[in-house]
């Protein structure tokens, strides 16, 4: 049952501390696409992928004990920090999970600012559809980001990266 939840868990575990909700949506989204074993459906929403289970399950996590969240305001937003409690890394030493590579994944997307990630995410969302096609969806659908298509070549660049280092690229 808790299967799902371990595997949240041990991602954030693996990075450490994740700064913002946003921002942790898109790592568990980008690994996904990379094959990594996460089994939250996402559809497509206001700042890319999106999953409300993912939502669900964090904010489950966090009423279990396991998962601190600290709210911080931030300007006129507040921002969120995700974090293991020791009962979060005492469940994790008793249910250990091997998954290989995704520590060097999760750290490399952690270094990573949101806006990126929501770019790296959206791109991964359509990779069904030619680079000019995708490049159009970004530049349509994420008009407020402002995106350039340096960026764009950038983000496509660092896709091939994580594949290298991802299970099954």
């Amino acid at each position: 049952m808790l299967e799902d939840h371990t595997k949240i868990m041990h991602a954030i575990a693996e990075s450490g501390e994740i700064i913002g909700r946003k921002k942790l949506q898109k790592m568990i989204y980008i690994a996904k696409k990379l094959a990594f074993p996460f089994g939250e459906k996402f559809n497509f929403h206001f700042f890319g992928p999106y999953s409300e289970e993912l939502t669900l399950r964090i904010e489950e996590l966090c009423n279990m004990g396991f998962l601190n969240e600290v709210k911080e305001k931030k300007g006129g937003y507040y921002q969120y920090r995700y974090t293991l409690t020791e009962d979060g890394q005492q469940f994790l030493a008793l249910n250990k999970m091997d998954i290989p590579h995704l520590q060097e994944c999760m750290t490399d997307m952690n270094d990573q600012n949101a806006r990126f990630l929501e770019l790296v995410s959206t791109i991964l969302y359509f990779h069904n559809l030619p680079k000019e096609e995708v490049q159009e969806k970004v530049f349509t659908l994420k008009s407020k980001q402002r995106y350039t298509v340096e960026e764009v070549d950038q983000a496509y660049e660092y896709i091939d990266s994580l594949k290298e280092k991802a299970p099954i690229a």
